[in-house]
């Protein structure tokens, strides 16, 4: 094999991952295999796609060996063959962010209160972890807590806060966290303990980069 032949092949390989990830959809799921492991037909209802569509997504992303997958029962299971592949999704989102305006655009238009209120990186809580006075919430769904989650902290999924408001004691300081930067559950979360008198802030990011980041994580499994 000469130089310009090994070039062509080896581009080639690279071109395999792009392709597989060029569609939303498979970049959503890949957002959502990042929280845990899902099943089928948890993937469609989260993604809002058919079974069938789902799996032909899925199928791309397995033939990239992007995600692996296990069958128990009459179910199958999808994971990201590696945590590290995230790092993919963070790459995409960081060069959008940089060189397309219109990114900044929709998250301003949508996450309208963002601006009042400076978020907490993930330096400085995991440096605050074992402050006494503070609660770290994890506010996405509590299989995903119990996938994993940050050492310390509560779940209370967003939909359920307004119910268990009694659970948090006002004097304490909040920091809330989700899926990820443009996960809408932290805000939705700031906006109503906000609106109940606690001090709250949310996570800059979300669990998968705290993972992707080798800093301390606990899981209930």
């Amino acid at each position: 094999m000469n130089h310009r032949d090994f070039k062509t092949a080896l581009n080639e390989q690279f071109a395999r991952i792009a392709k597989a990830v060029a569609n939303p959809h498979r970049i959503e799921i890949l957002d959502i295999l990042a929280q845990g492991e899902r099943s089928v037909e948890a993937i469609a209802h989260e993604a809002n796609l058919t079974i069938g569509n789902a799996s032909q997504h899925l199928q791309g992303l397995r033939e990239a060996h992007l995600i692996s997958s296990r069958k128990q029962g009459l179910h199958v299971y999808y994971r990201l063959a590696d945590p590290s592949i995230f790092r993919l999704i963070q790459v995409i989102r960081d060069i959008a962010e940089a060189q397309l305006a219109e990114v900044n655009r929709l998250v301003e238009s949508y996450f309208t209160n963002r601006k009042s209120l400076e978020p907490v990186t993930l330096n400085e809580l995991y440096a605050r972890l074992h402050e006494p006075d503070l609660v770290v919430l994890d506010v996405r769904p509590s299989t995903e807590y119990a996938q994993g989650h940050i050492p310390r902290a509560r779940s209370i999924p967003v939909d359920e806060l307004e119910q268990r408001l009694s659970e948090l004691a006002p004097e304490q300081e909040i920091v809330a966290y989700c899926r990820g930067a443009y996960c809408v559950f932290a805000d939705e979360a700031v906006e109503l303990l906000s609106a109940h008198g606690y001090q709250v802030r949310r996570l800059q990011e979300g669990y998968p980069d705290w993972l992707l980041a080798q800093l301390p994580t606990e899981t209930n499994e």
